[in-house]
């Protein structure tokens, strides 16, 4: 009855739990345990093995630019400014949930993109749906799209995205049509979705970096409200290591 069990299992798509059963019937030990205890087994490593795959896909298709950022490896040194409680509410990804957004802020270099992946990839391991991208590599892609009909389709498929990653962000001034775009990203996000923003640039001088009046306060407007916002402070950290190395 063995080798057909585990034909079935596989049939079904039960990979593990076959692999699992297999394990069951040759190890001596399993006698001790009775049938619903090694039947919670068998079920326990099917659904483990399933989330570890959807957790896999999720950080696949975020695309994440740095994909081995977590949130256990940041750094608190003083001079940085992070406050721990703050990152550990984070977390949670109730920001997730709750359809709130990030903005972090700080000098080139000191961990604004590291901090923004470890959210991202946090939220990967909740089972959300994150989508990474530059600022200029998401406004090029946005131009393409418009050229080959495709642009309302990439809409619909960023508004899908539990959380968003918008890496520096504000390096430029926005021209006409990347202000227009990006405001349709977020009207379709806006307390829907969540998104994470990064700068350079404190906010105060985004209103300026936006250009049009009436289109800046729109877009503000949508990701301010209800924001978490984050300054890093001190100086570069790829600095700090290169001049230790030497």
């Amino acid at each position: 009855m063995i080798e057909p069990t585990l034909e079935k299992l596989r049939a079904m798509r039960l990979s593990t739990m076959a692999e699992a059963f297999r394990e069951q019937v040759e190890r001596t030990d399993m006698g001790e345990l009775v049938f619903e205890e090694r039947f919670g087994l068998l079920v326990d490593a099917e659904q483990l093995a399933r989330e570890n795959k959807r957790k896999a896909r999720l950080l696949r298709e975020a695309k994440l630019k740095q994909s081995q950022a977590c949130l256990e490896e940041i750094d608190y040194a003083a001079r940085r400014g992070l406050d721990k409680p703050t990152i550990r509410r984070l977390a949670t990804c109730a920001w997730v949930s709750e359809h709130q957004n990030i903005v972090i802020t700080g000098a080139t270099g000191t961990g604004k993109t590291y901090l923004a992946c470890a959210l991202a990839h946090q939220a990967c391991r909740k089972g959300h749906r994150v989508l990474y991208r530059r600022a200029s590599r998401l406004f090029d892609e946005m131009h393409l799209a418009r050229a080959d009909g495709s642009y309302v389709r990439m809409l619909a498929r960023i508004a899908r995205m539990e959380a968003l990653v918008l890496d520096d962000w504000a390096l430029t001034k926005l021209n006409e049509q990347e202000r227009h775009d990006l405001l349709e990203i977020l009207e379709d996000r806006a307390e829907n979705r969540s998104t994470i923003m990064t700068s350079q640039l404190p906010v105060t001088n985004w209103h300026e970096q936006i250009g049009d009046p009436t289109l800046a306060d729109a877009i503000l407007d949508r990701v301010l409200h209800k924001a978490h916002r984050i300054v890093i402070k001190g100086t570069s950290m790829r600095k700090e290591v290169e001049s230790k190395a030497k």
